[in-house]
């Protein structure tokens, strides 16, 4: 019998020459292999304060459960039938992995460059689809679409981003440019909104901008008794940030904006979750900021990346009170994550071309 590593490595290439993910499903960019860790508990996972080692598993190791996108965001898990969605936005797609069987397919094709997901108090999906259409959608239990929103005031969104849905049933959700700013994950286009604001969708449908001093908002979520609500501003100010906002008896108000969390290591804040303790899990991975000054590589002068990308990639985990706690490392940048699994306590990454997992002893706020 050949070695495991080699048979997976055999297993890895056949999927890539012949187009096929690495759990079986349709890839349209390239499969990457991932070797977990063997031991006990799994190095990946790094505490950087005590109190996190009451959320980490012993025995459980970060697994690659899919491979084959080009940028894989938006996860959303749906516990009645078992299974995950995330968008692969380049490649215009939403994929599904399902528990029950490992498979990996996709979704919906032409998805209108779809990023963040969700679900609403009912069990349906709710997308965010950031180019071309540049709306937020809900898909019925039959399988059509209803748009929620496309237009503030009579202008077209910019580019709906991320997603949330409060007990109450209102929807709130990101508006930045990325879906429009360029050719590789939609369509150019001017935008038509004075700024890139924070939404709400009230219960009865009508639209309000809630946010409205944020340059490109990002992730959101809501503390787990949804008194804040915090939003990710992409914009570096100077560097990437978490603003955490008070929520008022209305429900609607916001009020006292605090600098909650801010990514001084050239960290990249994009998507996060909460758990039912209030930790923000966040993906993490290098913003691109450039050395000052270059260094000699093969006789050419290059501008590297500001410090060490590779230590960057993977989930970043903040107490309430914004304190790091844990860096869980992958080897790829992770965009955004959600909780799912039959317990709500398996945390799946989507990062650039894969999807990752890990049982963890926290559980989804939601």
């Amino acid at each position: 019998m050949k070695p495991i590593n080699t048979q997976r490595r055999r297993l890895m290439q056949a999927a890539a020459a012949t187009g096929l993910a690495a759990s079986g499903g349709s890839a349209l960019a390239q499969v990457f292999e991932f070797k977990p860790h063997q031991r006990y508990p799994d190095p990946a996972v790094q505490i950087l304060d005590p109190s996190f080692a009451k959320y980490r598993i012993y025995s459980s190791t970060v697994e690659q459960v899919a491979s084959g996108m080009r940028w894989a965001e938006g996860p959303v898990y749906f516990p009645e039938g078992g299974y995950l969605l995330w968008s692969d936005i380049p490649n215009n797609r939403i994929m599904k992995y399902s528990e029950r069987d490992g498979s990996v397919s996709v979704f919906r094709a032409n998805a209108n460059y779809a990023n963040g997901n969700t679900r609403d108090r009912q069990g349906r999906l709710l997308t965010c689809e950031h180019s071309v259409t540049r709306r937020v959608t809900r898909t019925e239990r039959d399988g059509s679409i209803t748009v929620l929103a496309d237009s503030f005031e009579g202008k077209r969104l910019n580019a709906p981003n991320d997603i949330v849905v409060k007990s109450d049933d209102s929807v709130w959700f990101t508006d930045p440019l990325f879906g429009i700013n360029g050719e590789w994950e939609g369509s150019r286009a001017k935008s038509e909104q004075a700024g890139t604001h924070v939404y709400r969708i009230a219960p009865d449908g009508r639209i309000s901008a809630v946010i409205t001093d944020l340059v490109n908002p990002n992730g959101l979520a809501f503390s787990p008794d949804e008194k804040h609500l915090y939003v990710v501003e992409w914009k570096p100010t100077p560097n990437r940030s978490i603003w955490r906002y008070d929520v008022g008896s209305d429900g609607v108000s916001l009020t006292n904006k605090t600098k909650l969390i801010d990514a001084t290591d050239q960290g990249a804040l994009d998507g996060f979750r909460v758990d039912r303790d209030g930790n923000l899990w966040c993906g993490w991975g290098s913003n691109g900021a450039l050395a000052a000054e270059p260094v000699q590589m093969n006789g050419r002068a290059v501008y590297p990346l500001k410090g060490q990308p590779e230590d960057l990639d993977g989930v970043r985990v903040f107490s309430p009170q914004g304190k790091p706690l844990a860096h869980i490392r992958l080897p790829e940048r992770c965009a955004n994550l959600c909780f799912g699994g039959p317990k709500n306590n398996r945390l799946y990454m989507t990062s650039s071309h894969s999807v990752y997992a890990l049982y963890v002893e926290a559980h989804g706020a939601v």
